[in-house]
């Protein structure tokens, strides 16, 4: 079975807290959209392979791991533990999205597994049931599991889909820096009187149909990171008409927001003269868009 599995952008991102025991509280807006990894399993009689397929852009960020290190692995190896299941796999991931970029790339992917490995056994599990195995495996995947538009609150578990956000233009940016998650944490922790986005108002405005609810568009991690070339991606979309522009997780994609395409493409051609990954896509009401 083949699958593109799609990438998520933070609509809104905030941090809400700190418990004792080092993990934060979150809330925020995620939407799938329209860039995506192609994922292929197929049973095998035991034991998991796996293979990865990266464009020569994405070779200079951190190499993926393609062995039991890898989050599509683990997601296989929880499968068939939960399951039950007495087989194994082959899957190759060729990757689409960015890593290091804030985008969910590696928890789409073992979503993407999970999906995959459901379907070709049978669909032992749920829907619900595989949203559980996959918190298992990472915060975000359970969210991948369906995709589309979700306030999103706790430490990530917390998903609760609101009304339709896709068919938003958008053009997706990213530079060569990054930053860890661990350590943008850690610069938000120490942010004095940091501005918070406005979730609430952004998930009032979109589940009303608000136009204009991009005006609630926020991140926090961006001041918290403060990398140069996320502020010069920024500045060039703003002022090749996007409507917002915001950076997504804790780093280091940008996302743009369009009215129309042509205006679109025009910016991400400018991005792309700039050296940076870009590339104009929509917002996206799923996850999953099964190729065979």
């Amino acid at each position: 079975m083949k699958v593109k599995t799609a990438a998520k952008i933070n609509l809104s991102l905030d941090v809400t807290g700190k418990l004792e025991n080092g993990y934060h509280t979150i809330e925020s807006v995620f939407q799938t959209v329209g860039l995506y990894d192609e994922i292929s399993v197929d049973l095998t009689e035991n034991g998991i392979e796996i293979s990865c397929e990266l464009p020569e852009m994405f070779e200079t960020a951190d190499p993926i791991p393609c062995d039991e290190r890898n989050i599509a692995y683990k997601a296989a190896k929880r499968f068939f533990e939960e399951t039950g299941r007495e087989t194994g796999c082959r899957i190759h991931i060729k990757k689409g999205i960015p890593s290091q970029a804030g985008m969910g790339g590696g928890s789409t992917d073992a979503a993407a597994v999970l999906y995959c490995l459901n379907k070709l056994t049978g669909e032992p599990l749920d829907k619900s049931q595989l949203e559980e195995t996959g918190a298992k495996i990472g915060a975000d995947v359970p969210f991948f599991i369906t995709g589309g538009t979700a306030y999103v609150g706790g430490f990530g578990e917390q998903i609760t889909a609101i009304s339709d956000y896709s068919g938003k233009i958008l053009v997706i940016a990213k530079g060569q820096e990054g930053v860890s998650t661990p350590v943008a944490y850690s610069k938000v922790d120490s942010l004095v009187n940091p501005v918070h986005p406005q979730t609430q108002k952004l998930v009032d405005a979109v589940n009303s149909g608000d136009e204009n609810a991009y005006k609630y568009f926020g991140n926090l991690f961006e001041d918290a990171v403060g990398l140069n070339e996320v502020s010069d991606i920024k500045q060039k979309m703003t002022e090749n008409g996007a409507l917002s522009s915001v950076m997504t997780g804790s780093g280091s994609a940008v996302f743009g927001l369009f009215s129309d395409k042509q205006t679109a493409e025009k910016c991400c051609e400018i991005l792309r003269k700039s050296d940076y990954f870009s590339a104009v896509c929509e917002t996206v009401g799923e996850s999953f868009i099964v190729v065979e």
